[in-house]
């Protein structure tokens, strides 16, 4: 069985470069991907992607636009500062550019960065002690979570560093995913074990060889290509318009 059926023809518009145009028809993939598994929050939060060559400019969702209607035509370039680079049809959301504007400008490798609001992950988010590493999932982020206080929503200047909820930060979009994706399904495990009593404790030792062996980026195969592979092509499948 071919897993790669033929894709419907989107000619690349010329305004774009074919690095640019290749970015924002990842990303738009990734909308839809995300609309896919159900992590919408009608038209807010975001995911950003850097374009190739253009350190100081990201890519964002126009505001307005449910995840489902982003298109890779659509997407938003912005610089650090949040202002608008070329053409824009659609406004972007002052809480999305301040927010990803810190991490970009802050972290060169942080390549893509998704934020969500889902049950699961807002509900951690509120519980005082977080994510705790006692299932399968948060095991492999042990280490790699971080926690800032919540102070309101993030639409002004000063607000940058704040984290709003839960942010996963990537190497590319496949490994963001990734990130995100275990995160989430840690919170939904997490929640299922405390409705039912108290959690099996892991050893440190068990949660470090975890880390190790799970989610690690590498130049050559990255990480979390293959999944992000598989769900392009679902996504594909069901509604290529956002290649356009």
């Amino acid at each position: 069985m071919n897993p790669n059926p033929p894709r419907a023809a989107f000619a690349r518009p010329p305004r774009f470069a074919a690095a640019e145009w290749d970015a924002r028809t990842q990303l738009a993939a990734a909308y839809r991907i995300f609309d896919h598994l159900g992590w919408t929050e009608l038209i807010y939060n975001h995911i950003s992607l850097r374009v190739p060559g253009e350190p100081s400019h990201y890519l964002i969702n126009p505001f307005g636009l449910h995840y489902s209607e982003v298109c890779a035509s659509n997407l938003v370039k912005v610089d650090l500062d949040g202002g608008v680079v070329g053409h824009s049809d659609w406004p972007i959301n002052p809480a999305g550019i301040t927010f990803h504007g810190a991490i970009h400008r802050t972290l060169a490798h942080a390549h893509c960065v998704m934020h969500v609001h889902t049950t699961a992950t807002q509900a951690v988010c509120c519980l005082k002690e977080g994510l705790a590493f006692t299932n399968f999932y948060a095991a492999q982020l042990y280490g790699k979570v971080a926690y800032h206080e919540f102070e309101g929503i993030t639409v002004h200047a000063d607000e940058g560093a704040r984290n709003p909820g839960p942010v996963a930060i990537g190497a590319t979009l496949p490994h963001a995913l990734a990130l995100m994706w275990t995160a989430v399904r840690a919170c939904e495990v997490q929640l299922a074990t405390q409705s039912m009593g108290e959690a099996m404790p892991i050893p440190r030792a068990v949660l470090e060889k975890c880390v190790v062996d799970s989610l690690q980026f590498h130049p050559k195969h990255g990480a979390g290509e293959d999944v992000f592979a598989a769900l392009q092509r679902l996504v594909d499948r069901k509604d290529p318009s956002y290649r356009m």
